[in-house]
């Protein structure tokens, strides 16, 4: 039978005991947490959304650290003292520090992070970007993996990248002079591997064991924020590239 936990047991921000599907943090000051994140918690713990019912020292916390207006639905603070045990969906997770670093992570793999870290909208879309000294805790398809510029990345595999430039998008010349790829391109389909993000320069890029990108409502959302600059053109191309990519995906 498994350890039945408890207060005592679980331990102090650090993974549950043989379960790499669920952190146990040790809350004494506020939190960052990101909604649904919560599976149980010990002691007494408030969790209060960005948007409203912030007031005095928390609402300055969130105006100084949280500079990502897109997500400021998708969060909470957790305050108070007591065990927090959060998941997600059954994924891996793992924390990480930063001492005065500067990281660019998925928007759907961050689950929380400490205030000594700021959060900020990435110009990549999808991606959020911390600045600063704190814990944050990321969630991933199978073990993260870290490696060292200069690399090419999967999209879909990337979690994020510490302490170097932006990537740049790779694409494979041979798949796109293809004749009959090149056709198909027109329409949407693809292959998944013609495209690349390329990392030069110093740093450090997790990489996570596995092509499943987590959830992509954040770059749908930018997508939604840029659909006002187009024209009735655009808007029916784009159409026509949705419809043909929903029709090839069906055909899986």
């Amino acid at each position: 039978m498994s350890q039945v936990l408890n207060p005592i047991t679980l331990p102090n921000d650090d993974n549950v005991p043989d379960n790499h599907y669920a952190f146990c943090i040790n809350l004494v000051s506020p939190w960052f947490i990101r909604k649904g994140a919560m599976i149980a918690y010990y002691g007494q713990i408030d969790f209060r959304a960005l948007t409203h019912g912030l007031h005095g020292g928390l609402l300055h916390m969130v105006a100084q650290q949280f500079s990502a207006p897109m997500y400021f639905g998708d969060y909470t603070v957790a305050e108070g003292q007591g065990k927090l045990i959060i998941g997600d969906r059954g994924y891996d997770i793992n924390s990480y520090d930063l001492d005065d670093g500067n990281l660019t992570i998925r928007a759907a793999n961050l689950l929380a992070f400490e205030p000594g870290l700021s959060m900020n909208q990435s110009i990549v879309p999808g991606f959020v970007t911390l600045l600063g000294t704190g814990k944050f805790l990321a969630s991933s398809n199978g073990p993260v993996m870290f490696v060292e510029p200069p690399a090419r990345v999967d999209p879909e595999a990337l979690v994020g990248w510490a302490d170097c430039p932006a990537p740049s998008h790779h694409y494979d010349h041979g798949w796109v002079t293809n004749m009959i790829a090149a056709g198909a391109a027109r329409f949407g389909v693809n292959t998944g591997e013609e495209r690349q993000f390329d990392f030069t320069g110093a740093g450090t890029i997790l990489v996570q064991s596995s092509e499943k990108v987590l959830s992509d409502s954040a770059v749908v959302r930018t997508i939604e924020n840029q659909l006002h600059g187009l024209t009735s053109t655009g808007l029916q191309h784009l159409n026509g590239v949705i419809s043909s990519q929903l029709a090839s995906q069906q055909h899986r």
